[in-house]
């Protein structure tokens, strides 16, 4: 692997570069567990349908944001449709940070 820095090669299991200290950018490997346990298509249906009073955060435990789009109408909409886009596509994450994916 090379540092993206300063090209150097570095060790593939290296955290930061010899040569600059730069840390080294490396693909993140899939959690065991799987992600989030909160379930996707409840996610995607409570933005969908109650979406504007931010029951969809509430739900995956991001309390404070979703009382800040309770308050505004979720945004006045558009910030529920950008939730509802990045749920979609599966990049939606709970309060722990870990996403919210469709499992088969």
């Amino acid at each position: 692997m090379y540092c993206s820095n300063c090209g150097a090669e570095v060790n593939d299991n290296a955290v930061v570069c010899i040569k600059c200290g730069c840390a080294v950018n490396q693909p993140k490997m899939p959690s065991v567990n799987g992600g989030s346990s909160k379930d996707w298509l409840v996610t995607l249906l409570l933005c969908f349908f109650v979406g504007c009073f931010g029951i969809h955060r509430f739900y995956v435990g991001k309390t404070g944001t979703a009382i800040v789009q309770l308050i505004t109408c979720g945004g006045c909409g558009i910030w529920t449709l950008i939730d509802f886009i990045v749920i979609c596509m599966g990049n939606f994450t709970d309060a722990e940070g870990k996403f919210i994916k469709n499992r088969p």
